[in-house]
């Protein structure tokens, strides 16, 4: 777990943010099988995706970022979203979540940080469900999203081609809301 997790900040992202967000999810599309996207991106490209996460409503974008120190912003060392689950009107009280940490951030707690702040703002919208796609393997964010309450519904085998191969991706959900 994260030492002195009070240095973290948990917070929205915002456009200043952009550049720093590009990289760290360039560096999933680069060297990992985490995301099925396989070309990097420019940061004017991730925009759109960027504005489509306001600071209200049901799809959130935080970030945790280090204490800034003296002249220096401090290091985005991760995010975690909820977004759109699927287009159709019916699909409007769900969303997909995930969560990305920067290399050298993975294991101190961030992904933790991140998703306690991304439950706690999804708790008074309109949302009944929460789904989360995992590439496999991938214990360490089986884990994190065991301890969240996601409980595995299926898993999609070979469904997705990178590096040469083809890779799993289990579903885990997560009840959202009032129980009815």
């Amino acid at each position: 777990m994260l030492s002195g997790r009070t240095e973290v900040q948990v917070r929205p992202g915002v456009e200043g943010d952009l550049d720093a967000l590009t990289e760290l999810y360039n560096h999933y599309v680069r060297e990992t099988a985490v995301t099925f996207d396989t070309v990097a991106f420019l940061p004017e490209e991730r925009r759109p995706w960027l504005l489509s996460h306001p600071e209200d409503g049901p799809h959130r974008l935080l970030v945790a970022q280090e204490p800034d120190s003296g002249a220096r912003p401090g290091r985005l060392l991760g995010y975690a979203t909820s977004s759109p689950f699927r287009p159709r009107p019916a699909y409007a009280t769900s969303v997909e979540v995930s969560v990305y940490c920067a290399p050298d951030a993975a294991g101190r707690g961030i992904g933790t940080l991140l998703y306690q702040g991304l439950l706690e703002a999804l708790e008074g919208e309109d949302l009944h469900r929460a789904y989360a796609g995992i590439a496999q393997p991938n214990e360490a964010s089986v884990r994190l999203h065991e301890r969240f309450g996601f409980r595995h519904v299926g898993t999609y085998e070979e469904v997705g081609r990178k590096f040469g191969r083809y890779w799993d991706v289990a579903w885990y959900e997560r009840p959202l809301g009032p129980r009815t």
